[in-house]
This record gives C-alpha cells, structure tokens and sequence, in this order.
C-alpha cells in the first residue's frame, strides 16, 4: 500500500464584519483603501459616505416604511435622501449621509435620556 499524502495547503481568509455597526466601529479612522472583500464604510468620512436603505434600516432600527415616513415629517428630524441619479421615477435610487444617520441616533437617544431624568 501507497501511504502517499497529497500537499494539502490551507487558505486561511479572516471573516468579514458580521453586521453594519462592526463595519462603522472605526468611522473616526483615517481613510484607507477599500477592502475588496466588500462594504467597508467604516474607514471613510462619515460626512461624505452614502448608505442605501438596508445599512440605513440596520442602523436605525427602524423598517423601510417608517424610514420614508420619518422623511416626510420635518419634526422628527430624520435626515433627507440624496438622489443618487436625476430621475424622478419612484424606484430612483437614493442613498443617505452616514453622519447625519448617526446624529439622528445620537438625537433619539439624548431625548431618551432628557424624558428619563
């Protein structure tokens, strides 16, 4: 009998962050180079990132639905979409400022804590 072993080697590749807040956890970080790998928003300008309607539901915590409706109601404060095209069909695509998100939850939550103390 032949007890002959082929050469196996391993590629070892680390994971991906696993949710949208591991990938912002790092926002304050100089920019590097995109990740091929995929969406890493957290290494840019929050102030100049767009994020689309799931990241926007990730962060929030709140349905598509509710995004939208929040827009329309200048007293919630919710931050406006940038077209992200010049059409003005419905399905259009529309992204919306990372920082501005994160100021709408940084708003929510000292109001939270305001009705609190």
């Amino acid at each position: 009998m032949n007890d002959c072993k082929p050469n196996m080697k391993i590629l070892e590749i680390p994971a991906p962050p696993t949710t949208i807040i591991d990938q912002i956890s790092t926002a304050n970080s100089a920019p590097r180079p995109a990740n091929a790998s995929g969406l890493d928003i957290g290494r840019y300008d929050p102030s100049a990132t767009l994020i689309r309607i799931n990241q926007v539901m990730a962060l929030t915590g709140v349905g598509r639905a509710t995004v939208y409706k929040l827009m329309n109601q200048p007293e919630s404060g919710f931050p406006q979409a940038v077209k992200l095209t010049d059409s003005n069909a419905r399905g259009a695509p529309v992204a919306w400022v990372l920082a501005e998100v994160l100021n709408w939850n940084r708003a929510r939550i000292a109001a939270r804590n305001k009705v609190a103390a």
